[in-house]
């Protein structure tokens, strides 16, 4: 049976002051979780800071985005090496604000999952569908081309060691939020895509919701059959909407 997984991506969030706030707030809430597994992907420069906050805790951490490459003349940029030498243990790749506003394309986040996989930390990848997307019936087949992506650069049995974000892109901040069914339906087409070529990375692979989930809608959320946690952005900067989403 798969875990469930929920990982509170921070964004362009964050001080040190309100960080130590957060990551004790979430700590000290954690023995209400069950059977959850919880992570936290603050930006690069606090990922240290909170690496050394959540010693002796059971939470995750993990880092924004990464590059493909494993060191020279990129300046600017973070390799897989250097997010496990300090600690990480996921990387969210291809989120849709790394694909819209700084111009990812699917080839590039299939280069950064295979970077991430190779230093053994765990893929968090995005997919999901604009709204005009939608509204065109082309949910299925942008969501089948940014998986193909990674499949034809590392095969589909690469899957079985990351996570799969369904995030539709409309539903991102908006405070709009795909329904539960309209949800499942994606998130069991993702599975079924996958179950066509393997069905046991299917059967295992964590495949999470990430639009606009909140404390009062992630547990009809999370019992759909193919949802298996949540990709978090704003609720994740507030403890106590967090670990509602966790408890959830």
């Amino acid at each position: 049976m798969r875990q469930t997984l929920v990982a509170g991506n921070w964004k362009l969030n964050g001080s040190k002051d309100s960080i130590q706030t957060l990551v004790k707030g979430i700590a000290d809430g954690m023995s209400a979780v069950n059977g959850t597994a919880v992570a936290i992907c603050p930006p690069y420069v606090y990922i240290p800071m909170v690496q050394n906050l959540l010693t002796g805790t059971t939470i995750g951490l993990g880092a924004q985005d990464v590059t493909d490459q494993e060191s020279g003349a990129y300046t600017g940029e973070v390799s897989a090496s250097m997010l496990k030498d300090i600690g990480c243990q996921y990387v969210i790749v291809g989120h849709s604000e790394r694909r819209a506003l700084y111009g990812e394309r699917d080839e590039d986040t299939a280069k950064k999952y295979a970077a991430t996989r190779k230093e053994g930390l765990i893929p968090i990848l995005c997919v999901g569908e604009l709204l005009e997307e939608r509204e065109n019936g082309d949910t299925e087949n942008v969501v089948a081309r940014q998986l193909d992506a990674v499949i034809a650069l590392e095969g589909v049995a690469a899957l079985a060691d990351g996570v799969i974000a369904y995030e539709p892109v409309w539903a991102i901040g908006t405070g709009k939020t795909a329904t539960p069914d309209q949800a499942q339906e994606v998130h069991a087409f993702i599975r079924g895509k996958i179950a066509a070529l393997d069905a046991d990375v299917a059967d295992k692979v964590q495949i999470l919701y990430g639009g606009s989930v909140n404390g009062g809608n992630a547990a009809e959320l999370f019992a759909m059959d193919d949802i298996d946690g949540g990709l978090i952005g704003g609720a994740s900067l507030k403890a106590d909407d967090f670990l509602a989403i966790c408890t959830a």
